[in-house]
């Protein structure tokens, strides 16, 4: 398809009827439900995009998003401008505890500690919530002999992705990492006055960072997980959908296996497989 562009002029504003087979669409391909007071909000984040692509219309992009030949290539990068990736490094640091004092030594009972517990992070945005759990399990494994542990990291949007395979953070973003993990598992940039740090290559070795998104079918995912955090991900969907994520989800945890979710996200009345042992915690039935 040819584009033409003249980005010298003002770009019209997004039409309603675009709109509406924009909104479609995401909610189609990644379940997230735009209210039509996010017109002026997709209107502002496709801007860069539509530089990217040399095109002066919105009317232009939908074209050339909805083409055949460039749909399924355009629709990745059309995920990254909706998707909204705000993380932390020892976000909601209670669960983190909880994981330490609790559940590690409970599933190590049961299951015996010469294993590879196997971990997932799911909606892991840039890489904040995987490399706090690497650091904390390596933590872990120093005092608890034959513990091994795999980190599988997932988002829908290959942009975050790609920022965290990299793994390199500003400094005044790893303020929660306590002072001793920040010495270990983080390297200062080289430059003079660089304000980067880099996770360290053992620690990035534990972890596996794929893309999947939740409305897919098939999550291709081989084996169950003894843990999974999905946390602040769900309250981007409906209740109908938040419900056939969470069970395919669920499909993926070993039973007697932990479930963290947000603080702010309520499991209650989903007849979900789990019990409730924590704050946002759950253990599956069976």
């Amino acid at each position: 398809m040819k584009l033409v562009a003249n980005m010298e002029t003002q770009t019209e504003a997004l039409a309603t009827a675009d709109f509406e087979k924009l909104r479609s669409l995401i909610l189609d391909e990644c379940g997230i439900s735009l209210g039509r007071e996010k017109k002026t909000m997709l209107e502002i984040r496709l801007k860069r995009r539509l530089r990217s692509l040399n095109l002066s219309s919105y009317t232009q992009y939908c074209g050339y998003l909805f083409a055949h030949e460039t749909r399924k290539q355009e629709l990745v990068h059309l995920i990254d401008v909706v998707t909204t990736n705000k993380t932390d490094f020892f976000r909601e640091p209670d669960h983190f505890g909880y994981l330490v004092e609790k559940a590690l030594p409970v599933l190590n009972r049961e299951n015996g500690t010469a294993r590879r517990c196997e971990i997932w992070s799911a909606g892991c945005s840039t890489g904040e919530e995987p490399y706090t759990l690497a650091m904390l399990l390596s933590e872990y494994a120093q005092s608890c002999p034959g513990f091994r542990f795999h980190i599988l990291a997932t988002d829908v949007s290959t942009t975050v992705l790609d920022k965290a395979r990299l793994a390199v953070f500003r400094s005044n973003g790893i303020a929660p990492i306590p002072p001793e993990m920040r010495r270990k598992y983080l390297m200062r940039g080289r430059e003079p006055g660089s304000d980067l740090v880099r996770v360290v290559p053992e620690l990035r070795a534990h972890i596996e960072f794929r893309r999947l998104n939740f409305m897919d079918r098939d999550y291709g995912l081989s084996g169950l997980r003894e843990i999974i955090f999905c946390r602040n991900v769900i309250i981007y969907f409906d209740r109908a959908t938040q419900i056939r994520i969470l069970r395919k989800l669920l499909a993926h945890l070993s039973p007697g296996g932990y479930f963290f979710s947000g603080h702010s996200e309520s499991l209650q009345n989903m007849d979900l497989p789990l019990v409730a042992v924590g704050a946002a915690v759950y253990r599956k039935c069976g």
